[in-house]
């Protein structure tokens, strides 16, 4: 559960560094993130798509995950 929480923070840490412009700020990054983690394994498991068990498999799904809840939350943003 805490290595869950650290992988999505790290996460929603880099997406935010790739959405720049596109981020909501360090602590709402780090949260979306979190669900992002979750957003990207669900969507991940649809493809049918498997980065690997490790820690890096895992950051890059999250990446992915948190970078598409960016881009959700950017558009109701405007």
């Amino acid at each position: 559960m805490i290595g869950a929480i650290i992988v999505g923070i790290i996460a929603g840490f880099l997406a935010g560094k790739i959405m720049r412009g596109g981020g909501f700020g360090l602590l709402m990054n780090l949260l979306l993130g979190l669900v992002g983690g979750a957003v990207g394994g669900w969507l991940f498991g649809l493809l049918g798509i498997s980065w690997g068990n490790g820690w890096i498999g895992q950051i890059g799904t999250g990446v992915v995950g948190a970078i598409v809840v960016l881009y959700v939350a950017s558009l109701f943003k405007k």
